[in-house]
């Protein structure tokens, strides 16, 4: 099975810092530049390190913050990750994804004690129709282009328009070469796409509008292999727009997620 990913090398310093340096394939192509990288793989291999560094029972990541600082090089790259707030019952963890001695990613993400809070338990968002009951969907790839939109597979909801729509997303691909992924990178990978399932242009020519961030809320684990996501987005006219979406896996909602989008005339 083919990867997103290589991992070239990956090391502990004495003061607990996880150091891994990492090759992308093809794959991990962006959307808007063929030299770069998307963000949707890029935030999957920190999900990857962070999952790795220092896993604690009964802990969960429950908050992931990524701030891009720029164009992610499709290039070798590094992701440095350490505690930078411990704690018994939360700690916040902090991975940077460095690529030509710049950071290009900094993502923070609190891990949380769990417990059974089933007394209370109440959710607002409601579940969505089953990706295997819905119709086979080649939007992403008719509108983008790129190695990452190219190895999705997605299904669509009814009532699908620009600005808000309903779909699912998935692949085949190992987030790193030769290490079967689970289900957090997996799907924690595929969340950057929802700025690109109902975009209020039909013609991708006009404006540009790439996302600076990523913040992703989760009141429970998701788990499968399938990523739903239940999308509006909105443009202000003084040049930024907001993507903010509802994230299903196959067992219902799980999270949100927002991006702040900087609005751009093609030239």
């Amino acid at each position: 099975m083919t990867a997103y990913y290589e991992l070239i090398d990956t090391s502990m310093t004495t003061d607990g810092v996880r150091i891994s340096q990492y090759r992308p394939t093809l794959h991990a192509q962006g959307a808007w530049n063929e030299h770069e990288q998307h963000m949707g793989p890029a935030s999957g291999i920190i999900a990857y390190e962070l999952e790795r560094y220092h896993p604690r029972e009964q802990m969960r990541y429950a908050r992931l913050s990524f701030d891009i600082f720029g164009l992610i090089h499709l290039e070798d790259f590094t992701v440095e990750t350490r505690t930078i707030r411990p704690g018994r019952t939360i700690e916040l963890v902090e991975s940077v994804l460095h690529s030509r001695g710049r950071q290009q990613i900094v993502a923070r993400a609190w891990r949380m004690l769990t417990q059974d809070s089933s007394e209370i338990y109440g959710l607002a968002d409601t579940p969505v129709s089953d990706p295997e009951t819905l119709p086979q969907w080649q939007g992403l790839q008719n509108y983008w282009s790129g190695g990452y939109i190219n190895s999705l597979r997605a299904r669509i909801a009814p009532d699908h328009q620009p600005g808000t729509g309903m779909a699912w997303i998935t692949h085949d691909l190992h987030m790193v070469k030769g290490q079967p992924s689970t289900d957090f990178p997996h799907l924690i990978g595929m969340v950057d796409t929802a700025n690109g399932i109902a975009p209020r242009q039909r013609e991708k020519q006009a404006w540009a509008f790439p996302n600076i961030d990523l913040q992703i809320h989760m009141h429970r684990a998701p788990t499968g292999r399938w990523l739903g996501i239940e999308v509006t987005q909105q443009y202000g006219a003084d040049g930024i727009g907001l993507t903010s979406s509802i994230l299903h896996d196959v067992h219902g909602p799980f999270g949100r997620s927002e991006q702040i989008l900087t609005l751009r005339p093609m030239e």
